[in-house]
């Protein structure tokens, strides 16, 4: 009986720290203009009434992170990193139907910016150490559970500055779980799949420049800034990447394949997805680099032709294509345009026959028995970039069972974000799961 009520808190818990941490404004806008503070005392607050001593470190003052470790029942086994982060992306309560930071707890559903991404896994972290507390339960492997700053923009307050400046508390750590995955994708036919994220698109943020002889607007002028970078944009924005499958990828779709009942031949994968159906969606992404167009600076009056014009462009590429993708770059900005990396981050794999996934699958399929879990490659980057600095390898596993027709993908950096109840329960259970056998 004591068990069951650690087990039917854990539950209540896991929607009350969710519900707290949207309530805490941790909008990170870039440039530092955050302060993740207040959210990481709150996380704190929960480890230390768990018997845990947590850690709070600043590279920059209110930019906050929370270290805290577990120790296993196993001293031979390596340690485990379970690491979740505390900043979100700004919101325009204007453009919700419930305000972005109101924490509400409505017909079921927690909304707010961060319900998913990712304050969700932060909480259920919480709940389930808590429940272990309570329980006197202790898993096989050391944890080490980090919550972090800035992951929202250069994680260079977060994930960053923690490997750089404090791999000491991460010793020991060879894998290492975070966002996102084994949430439940609805394919429009009644299977529920749970992608595993074992691998990320390399994270390529560009400034491109370009150069010319300012001037009159009523002038002819032929070394226009602006028509030179308007001319390298269209080009980088209507180029078609080659087909580039890494391992990982191939992965998924071999058992995408197996699932529908298809031949994954490779040697037409444009093909094999279309035959994929909706199920496509979890993949099309991740067979090809990308580069798209964002931000445009240039000039100050209408009748001013300016000497310099800017753009920015978010770059993603896969595993082993860093070389291909900067000779693209240099082809398609051409001779009158400079280009430079603002931010860059290695492509990540993870091996989808190491122990650790087979148990983030028997996990899931523990709580959803009809479920198809299949590894896939995420198209963005997580704090697990960072975190590989110091050999930790990293998958995305922030377990969810949702309701068909909730789009979970669109909900990330999107309005009216939520998560329902269930899914947060599913969470905690599979989470358990997982540490206590990890």
């Amino acid at each position: 009986m004591a068990d069951q009520q650690a087990d039917e808190l854990s539950l209540d818990e896991v929607v009350e720290f969710t519900s707290g941490l949207i309530r805490i404004d941790t909008t990170n806008r870039g440039g530092g203009d955050c302060r993740e503070r207040p959210a990481a005392e709150y996380a704190a607050e929960r480890l230390a009434g768990a018997g845990l001593e947590p850690l709070l470190l600043e590279r920059t003052p209110g930019r906050t992170n929370v270290v805290a470790r577990i120790e296993g029942t196993d001293p031979s086994a390596d340690a485990l990193l379970v690491h979740g982060h505390l900043d979100v992306v700004p919101a325009e309560a204007a453009d919700w139907h419930v305000h972005p930071f109101s924490g509400e707890v409505r017909d079921g559903v927690v909304w707010g910016r961060g319900a998913v991404d990712m304050k969700n896994m932060d909480a259920m972290i919480l709940a389930v150490v808590r429940s272990w507390a309570r329980r006197g339960v202790r898993p096989r492997r050391d944890l080490v559970l980090a919550f972090t700053a800035d992951e929202e923009a250069s994680a260079e307050d977060g994930s960053g500055f923690l490997a750089d400046r404090h791999p000491e508390l991460f010793e020991g750590c060879t894998e290492g779980i975070g966002e996102s995955g084994a949430f439940t994708f609805h394919d429009g036919s009644g299977r529920e799949i749970y992608p595993i994220a074992a691998g990320e698109r390399g994270t390529a943020w560009l400034k491109l420049t370009a150069h010319g002889r300012a001037g009159h607007g009523s002038r002819v002028n032929t070394r226009n800034a602006v028509t030179r970078l308007a001319a390298a944009v269209t080009r980088i924005g209507e180029h078609e990447w080659p087909l580039r499958l890494t391992p990982t990828v191939r992965a998924a779709l071999t058992e995408l394949a197996a699932l529908y009942g298809i031949d994954a031949d490779f040697r037409e994968t444009d093909r094999l997805l279309e035959k994929l159906g909706p199920a496509a969606r979890l993949v099309e992404a991740t067979v090809r680099n990308s580069a798209n167009p964002t931000m445009l600076d240039a000039g100050y009056k209408v009748n001013v032709i300016p000497g310099e014009a800017v753009a920015h462009i978010d770059g993603r590429y896969l595993a082993g294509t860093e070389e291909e993708f900067t000779a693209t770059l240099d082809e398609l900005t051409g001779p009158d345009v400079r280009w430079e990396f603002t931010h860059r981050e290695a492509a990540l794999e993870a091996p989808v026959d190491a122990p650790l996934f087979a148990r983030m699958r028997a996990a899931v399929q523990e709580f959803a028995p009809d479920g198809h879990v299949v590894p896939y490659c995420m198209s963005g980057g997580t704090d697990a970039k960072q975190f590989s600095r110091l050999g930790i390898t990293g998958y995305g596993f922030s377990p969810l069972k949702l309701p068909a027709g909730l789009d979970y993908q669109a909900l990330f950096h999107g309005v009216d974000e939520r998560v329902p109840v269930t899914a947060l329960h599913f969470g905690v259970r599979v989470l358990d799961r997982l540490l206590r056998t990890a």
